[in-house]
């Protein structure tokens, strides 16, 4: 995965956490329309190992 892309990602994550969703999806969407097949898989892999980034929880909070 792009560095840039990597760095979007981790941004809109902290400001999921801070409920500034709009602006979490005005920098995360560009660059995941942007991503080829291949940065598109690794985006998901990402998305799905760092769920909890999204939403501050930690695993012991999840169970």
């Amino acid at each position: 995965m792009r560095p840039s892309t990597l760095r979007a990602l981790k941004r809109a994550a902290e400001l999921t956490r801070q409920n500034r969703l709009t602006e979490a999806v005005l920098i995360a969407e560009p660059v995941i329309l942007a991503a080829d097949s291949y940065e598109g898989d690794e985006i998901l892999r990402w998305l799905a190992e760092h769920v909890t980034d999204f939403t501050g929880e930690t695993d012991k909070e999840m169970h």
